[in-house]
């Protein structure tokens, strides 16, 4: 639950601006009052009053609101016996209207804000379903994982990833689903569910790759056909064997991972293209593993394309091997936060794609030996 609850962390005003907010209707009703009995009645600073309950409604609810346009009301009866001929009937009318105005506009927005928060809520649920928090460790391999949405309200996107403690090693999947909207969503969820069925009982990549594609092709003849053509997901499978120093990794046409082995950076383009997701009708179904070297003390870095694909205010896009070489001794915590933070600082604060990610290391098994998977 920590990892989750650091993947959600936003940045938010402090308590003294969140404070100040709050207490502006009163600060602004004050300072109007004040001003309306300190100056000249020439000036009529009283005829702002209605500004106040006008502004509560934007973040008090509906009973503070109107007890504020009364405060108001009130104060304009007592201005207009220090000043004459101020209007006071015009004036108090105006602010009794603001404020029922003002009233029923709070109630419609606490209303819509109790919506959004259930919707919320739905999504935050929906999304520890989706991509729930993964073991910081299996066997001998360290996980730790990341992701961030691009627009601040989102919850839920097409980048997925999953970990499974299997009879044949620690399986890794990360991908992206090519599509937006709810669709994209349903399309990835199906994808993970496939992989955390059947990554327990194929035997090998391939066969797993299999079931996911035939996943895929199902879900998308369900959904409406405009929208076919748009779905379908690159992935990366990975397999890190018990009781060996290699790992077997499946590319389907996604960003190839990125190998810190012997302090030294290693970009594992496949030797062979594997087709995506869904596209095996038009591309075919041929499907090949890479096996490289992967033994104690090396890092492995999985990763969707919003990584790579963040730009500058040049367009350049974001060098991840090079950053990784300036980042090589990091703990796969450490390099994902790093991670985030150099991308937002890159992208001059605010992200244009999702992004998800995977830090995997294996490590060092001082006499103990795989007894497999509960």
């Amino acid at each position: 639950m920590k990892k989750s609850v650091r993947l959600r962390h936003r940045h938010r005003p402090d308590e003294g601006q969140r404070q100040a907010v709050r207490l502006s209707p009163v600060l602004v009703a004050v300072l109007i009052a004040g001003l309306a009995f300190a100056t000249p009645r020439e000036i009529a600073f009283s005829r702002l009053l209605p500004a106040a309950p006008a502004l509560a409604a934007a973040v008090w609810p509906v009973l503070p609101t109107i007890l504020l346009g009364a405060f108001c009301f009130l104060a304009m009866i007592g201005i207009s016996f220090v000043h004459s001929d101020l209007g006071t009937p015009y004036t108090a009318a105006a602010i009794a209207a603001v404020t029922f105005a003002a009233a029923y506009a709070s109630h419609l927005r606490l209303q819509r804000e109790e919506t959004l928060f259930q919707v919320r809520l739905v999504a935050d649920v929906a999304q520890t379903v989706l991509l729930r928090p993964l073991p910081q460790r299996m066997q001998s391999v360290e996980i730790e994982s990341l992701y961030r949405a691009a627009q601040e309200q989102a919850r839920i996107g097409g980048d997925f990833y999953e970990a499974a403690d299997t009879p044949y090693g620690v399986r890794l999947l990360i991908g992206d689903v090519r599509g937006k909207g709810l669709s994209a969503v349903g399309a990835a969820a199906a994808v993970i569910n496939c992989f955390r069925e059947n990554a327990y009982d194929q035997p090998d990549l391939t066969g797993l790759i299999h079931r996911m594609q035939i996943t895929m092709t199902r879900y998308s003849a369900a959904i409406p056909a405009e929208d076919q053509q748009e779905h379908f997901a690159t992935a990366v499978i990975t397999e890190i064997p018990y009781g060996t120093g290699h790992v077997k990794v499946l590319n389907c046409g996604h960003p190839p991972p990125v190998f810190v082995r012997s302090g030294e950076i290693h970009v594992l383009e496949p030797t062979h293209p594997s087709t995506p997701l869904n596209l095996a009708a038009l591309l075919g179904d041929d499907y090949h593993v890479d096996t490289v070297a992967f033994v104690p003390g090396d890092q492995m870095l999985l990763y969707t394309d919003g990584v790579t694909e963040t730009r500058d205010r040049s367009g350049t896009f974001f060098p991840l091997p090079d950053w990784m070489r300036g980042h090589r001794t990091a703990s796969p915590r450490e390099l994902l936060t790093q991670l985030h933070r150099d991308l937002l600082r890159y992208a001059g604060g605010r992200l244009d794609d999702d992004i998800a990610a995977l830090a995997v290391r294996r490590r060092h098994m001082s006499a103990q030996k795989h007894q497999g998977p509960p």
